[in-house]
């Protein structure tokens, strides 16, 4: 099918060839079914063909089941008869097994190479929605994140940001007359949410060398687009860094990639896989960008392809936008599940041929009513369709063959070394060393002052003493002046004649001459 993503074809009642267009796979897409339809196997078979038409992909492998599009199916796989029988039912002549150009990723790096971000590059919002934080906490959030803009403190890691919230505390009085009431309270629950994201692995996630976003747009030396998964088997444990992840990914495609307009094929199709999690609890703010980005981001040439359980897990104003799907059985079992299918059914344009809610009832697992967008991008009229089946191999690849096609990969050593470079953590850590040795100096001055102080109030103490005992030696002379007051007029009577004066003269020269 020239332009088109070949998906499948039937019977009676069925299609006789269902294909999504190129030039329209940037309007987005839905895939939607309960547990065990074969919405992981459409997804394969969907990553298959864009790869194919030379256009890149990203997806999560949430259950590990993706990695054999790395490996090619085999004519031993159990269900290889049932294969070649559905390509021949379907008429898709063309079917041969062969593995895609495939990168591995992994947030805690063990099943691919490492991915980070900068918290910088997160942001607050993303961050607030990541920790569950209060509106109060998200604005505390805010101040840190203008104050390290405004002081040139890069963020990076966490222990920048755990460091930088230390330091507004530290100031909160002087920063509450710009920027209002800073709770430490609030710090302290911001601080505790952090080591919540450290036990949780998010620590690996941020920092440098941070994610390249030209990586996941390659194509391969034989004109395939390169599919890149995301080991995501580990990171469902924690759910909300998960979702906060892949919508920060979502985020900076938006923002970095230029306006294409409307391309031949897209430039990179992007598979959101387990969408519930993304809108599970959600703030307004939050589904609101949500809205934005897929809005707008087709103009990027990125197609979103969301995968869920029920198209009741997406927004209203985001499902609207999804003009390509392919839907697998719902069951209705209870009154909220009916509903469900009754609402997805009405968002289908009707085909006179069934009745589109017991279809989607009906189908069974590998089936799929399915609905492609058409010339000048109109809705195509619902149809039943048997799912083709898969080229790449059907069950996760070993953990040797992973780790060989690592080995190999594009980007190879790039990521795999962490850089911890200058940045908040290291430059508060600096102003604090700094400040304790100026603390350090003005203590050891005052201590000098301080002794020089007491050295002089004890000099005067000893002075006072020497002069005391000079006043009474002078008291004791003048006592006995009385007693020699005869005598020494005497004397003096007798120094002054010939005589007196020739003793006088030898007395005083020769105690001079002495000195």
């Amino acid at each position: 099918m020239d332009g088109k993503i070949f998906l499948g074809g039937g019977g009676v009642d069925y299609a006789e060839k269902q294909g999504l267009t190129l030039k329209y796979a940037n309007r987005h897409g839905l895939i939607a079914g309960a547990t065990g339809t074969g919405k992981t196997v459409t997804l394969q078979i969907l990553a298959e063909g864009f790869s194919a038409a030379g256009v890149p992909v990203f997806l999560s492998d949430v259950k590990g089941d993706l990695s054999g599009l790395a490996a090619s199916g085999s004519a031993d796989f159990k269900l290889h008869g049932a294969f070649q029988d559905r390509a021949k039912t379907i008429g898709f002549e063309d079917f041969a097994y062969q593995a895609f150009p495939v990168t591995f990723w992994d947030l805690f790096g063990d099943q691919g190479h490492p991915v980070r971000t900068t918290v910088a590059e997160m942001g607050p919002l993303l961050l607030a929605r990541l920790m569950e934080l209060s509106e109060a906490q998200e604005g505390i959030l805010n101040i840190a994140f203008r104050l390290a803009d405004e002081q040139g403190l890069p963020l990076l890691d966490l222990k920048d940001l755990q460091a930088l919230l230390v330091w507004v505390g530290e100031n909160r009085a002087e920063l509450a007359l710009r920027y209002g009431n800073i709770s430490v309270n609030s710090i302290g629950a911001i601080q505790r949410r952090l080591l919540v994201l450290e036990n949780q692995g998010a620590n690996k996630l941020f920092g440098e060398p941070a994610l390249d976003l030209t990586d996941l747009m390659q194509v391969a030396a034989d004109g395939r687009g390169q599919i890149n998964i995301l080991a995501a088997d580990k990171l469902m444990a924690a759910p909300r860094l998960y979702a906060t992840f892949l919508l920060w990914l979502l985020s900076e495609l938006f923002e970095t990639l230029p306006e294409v307009g409307d391309p031949d094929k897209p430039k990179l199709v992007f598979f959101f896989d387990e969408a519930h999690l993304l809108f599970d609890g959600a703030p307004k703010a939050l589904v609101d960008k949500v809205e934005q980005v897929a809005r707008l981001i087709r103009s990027k040439g990125v197609g979103v392809y969301f995968v869920t359980q029920n198209p009741d897990d997406i927004p209203e104003d985001i499902l609207g936008q999804l003009g390509n799907r392919v839907q697998h059985a719902l069951r209705a079992f209870t009154a909220r599940d009916k509903k469900a299918l009754r609402m997805a059914a009405e968002t289908y344009r009707p085909n006179p041929r069934f009745e589109t809610e017991a279809a989607i009832r009906e189908v069974g697992v590998g089936e799929a009513v399915t609905s492609m967008l058409m010339k000048k991008g109109v809705p195509g009229v619902v149809e039943r369709t048997l799912i083709r089946p898969p080229s790449s191999q059907l069950v996760p690849l070993d953990s040797a063959a992973r780790s060989a096609l690592m080995r190999t990969s594009p980007v190879a050593g790039k990521y795999d070394q962490s850089v911890d470079r200058l940045s908040a953590y290291e430059i508060l850590r600096d102003r604090a060393a700094q400040a304790a040795k100026a603390a350090e100096d003005v203590e050891a001055k005052e201590e000098e002052q301080s002794t020089a102080q007491r050295e002089f109030n004890a000099a005067r103490r000893y002075s006072g003493s020497r002069v005391s005992r000079s006043s009474s030696r002078s008291m004791r002379i003048r006592a006995d002046d009385s007693f020699g007051e005869a005598m020494g007029k005497m004397v003096m009577k007798e120094l002054t004649g010939t005589t007196g004066r020739r003793i006088v003269r030898g007395i005083l020269g020769g105690l001079f001459k002495g000195r």
